[in-house]
């Protein structure tokens, strides 16, 4: 496990932490946050978010970095593990009045030296395109909060576009935007696009290009976070109604569906090459969906809350080369083609286009281990190693894995088909942490209902991590069916007549009726994902009114391949749990170099990797308070 650093007592924040690599270090001069390092007061303020770009200076030194704290905005030159962080300095700074910033993203494609294109999302619906380099605004959509007046949760612009940027609303609501086009003086009409399940899309009927493009309605509730594949062809969006679902984004197909163990999902994630999908929410887990299977493979529990921030590390992601390449090669025909991963979005390793699945009739050993993290609002940043014994159960195990012992060698295929295989690795008495009964083996689990939707009553167990009872009351939200297998590539003849005026070839949404979204939107005033906070007592009300319909629910998807029980899937531990922080984490990105997190107080932190530690100024440069744009 972790090296313990910064202090002995566990509830101490650390420094520093061991893994397999070697040693991770804070380093206090590279911490940015506002000019007088003063912790701000976050309550009722909106999570702070953290944005990178790099403007590709000749100077060696072109990473760019802007965060939010409050009702201010601050982008600075990123020194990392080089140099320590100048706070006098800020390229820019602005103050908002009446709104606060919510979320930020750079455009990768555009971004030059001399200017940068950065979507801002607001908390009273509006989005903005600002230049901080110049120090100009371009545009402001939304202005009126025409087309929708509920906070933005996610923005993003569309991979490979240069004015194609989608916007996630807490009102359940996408929005497709073209920066060149004006969003109008009235409403947008829409026109049914495509329907689905628990999905719609909508098209804007304008006799002129306007804004938005698209509309698309996901689920009931907030819609918490969306992320595109690392091909930029799915996006996987993560709701309040505890439902995963991912897309095929031109033909605005549903791919397939994953089902919270509890409560809300507030983040989701891409592995590398696209084949695996991890999302945290309000149950206080991490939950491993396999895209090409469309089913949970695993499930982390070390958070002792909500987990607000998962990501995956591309560059601990590896394959050992123990075999010719050609073992590498992908056979499962659901997964479309390789995936490659744009050097602007992603600092990969060469290693992971190599990464897919072993043909099942191959019984040769591989060594794959994919690396994410997840930080909570318990303040603790957890690691976690996703091994070939676990990716490829239906293999021997070529050797014993650290943090994962496996209990089971059969995971069941994507029709909830049962195949049951005993292959018993530990026996270390543990408390079953779905409630039922059991030490060393594993209780069965009769789930009434289809029998074909019943998952194999043996289950990956991990020893050392110590568990208690079900990470967040053990209850469904919402009833749902089997996720969707449709291929991708239908309907995008639809597509492409809808926009072939304009020349957009991407999606859409639903209309949830008015008492509808009152009803949702009373249920998740809590909403911790975006920022309010609540006490735990006020949690706890929460959860108690809505216990019944949660548990009326919970028989409709508990047990099926939308959402195992926590006996039928493996259970990671993870390999880093630390206490690293005052207020709730809200940030976690891995870069080439370092890991960079930040909390709700307004600090931004640095971790070297081992043996990355830069030669810091000894001097930290307390800032003065700096000349910046005021809007």
């Amino acid at each position: 496990m972790a090296a313990e650093g910064g202090g002995k007592e566990m509830n101490e924040i650390k420094t520093q932490f061991t893994t397999r690599e070697g040693v991770y270090k804070l380093l206090t001069h590279s911490e940015y946050s506002r000019p007088n390092r003063v912790p701000f007061n976050s309550q009722g303020s909106n999570p702070v978010k953290v944005s990178f770009v790099n403007v590709n200076d000749q100077s060696g030194n072109g990473d760019r970095i802007c965060f939010n704290v409050g009702r201010e905005l601050y982008f600075y030159i990123y020194k990392g593990v080089r140099k320590a962080a100048d706070l006098s300095k800020p390229i820019d700074k602005r103050i908002y009045k009446g709104t606060q910033p919510t979320c930020h993203d750079f455009n990768p494609i555009t971004a030059t030296a001399e200017s940068v294109s950065l979507l801002v999302g607001f908390s009273a619906g509006q989005v903005q395109l600002i230049d901080p380099i110049k120090k100009e605004t371009s545009k402001l959509f939304n202005e009126e909060r025409l087309i929708d007046k509920s906070r933005v949760t996610c923005v993003r612009w569309v991979p490979g576009s240069e004015s194609l940027f989608l916007v996630a609303h807490s009102s359940g609501s996408m929005y497709l935007y073209n920066v060149e086009n004006t969003c109008g003086t009235t409403a947008p009409h829409y026109q049914l696009l495509k329907q689905g399940e628990n999905y719609a899309v909508h098209t804007c009927k304008s006799k002129s290009a306007r804004n938005p493009l698209l509309r698309w309605t996901v689920g009931e509730g907030a819609l918490n976070e969306f992320a595109f594949s690392p091909d930029g062809k799915f996006l996987a969006c993560a709701s309040q109604d505890g439902f995963l679902r991912v897309f095929g984004f031109d033909a605005a197909e549903l791919h397939g569906t994953m089902k919270s163990y509890f409560g809300g999902l507030l983040c989701v994630c891409w592995s590398p090459d696209g084949r695996y999908i991890v999302a945290g929410g309000e149950d206080d887990l991490v939950t491993v969906w396999s895209f090409s299977d469309c089913r949970v493979i695993a499930r982390g529990h070390g958070h002792k809350s909500w987990v607000s921030v998962v990501a995956f590390d591309h560059c601990t992601t590896s394959v050992e080369d123990g075999d010719p390449p050609a073992e590498f090669s992908g056979s499962d025909e659901d997964f479309h083609e390789q995936i490659h991963f744009g050097a602007g979005r992603d600092r990969a390793n060469s290693a992971h286009s190599r990464l897919s699945k072993r043909n099942s009739t191959d019984s040769r050993p591989v060594s794959v281990t994919y690396r994410f993290g997840s930080v909570g609002q318990d303040t603790q940043l957890c690691l976690w190693d996703l091994t070939e014994d676990i990716l490829f159960p239906h293999l021997p195990l070529s050797r014993t894995r650290t943090h994962t012992n496996v209990m089971s060698a059969t995971s069941p295929p994507a029709t909830g088909q049962t195949t049951t295989t005993t292959t018993t690795v530990t026996t270390t008495t543990t408390t079953n942490p779905s409630g039922t009964n059991g030490k060393d083996s594993v209780s069965n689990s009769s789930t009434s209902g289809n029998p074909a939707n019943s998952l194999p009553n043996t289950l990956p167990r991990s020893n050392s991590l110590p568990h208690s009872s079900n990470p967040a009351g053990g209850s469904t939200p919402n009833s749902h069916t089997g996720g969707s297998n449709s291929s991708s590539t239908k309907g995008n003849s639809i597509i492409d007549s809808a926009f072939i005026a304009t020349g957009v070839s991407k999606f859409a949404t639903l209309s949830l009726h008015d008492s509808r979204k009152e009803r949702h939107e009373k249920d998740h005033k809590r909403n911790h994902s975006m920022g309010h906070i609540s006490s735990k007592s006020s949690d706890k009300l929460n959860q108690l009114s809505s216990s019944r319909t949660a548990k009326a629910d919970a028989a409709k998807t508990l047990g099926t391949t939308l959402c195992p029980r926590m006996e039928e899937v493996p259970l990671l531990e993870p390999l880093v749990c630390k206490k690293i922080a005052h207020e709730r984490l809200t940030v976690l990105i891995f870069l080439e170099d370092c890991l960079v997190t930040a909390c709700q107080e307004g600090f931004v932190c640095t971790w070297a990797r081992p043996g990355k530690v830069g030669l810091l100024s000894s001097q930290n440069n307390p800032a003065n308070s700096p000349s910046g744009t005021v809007v």
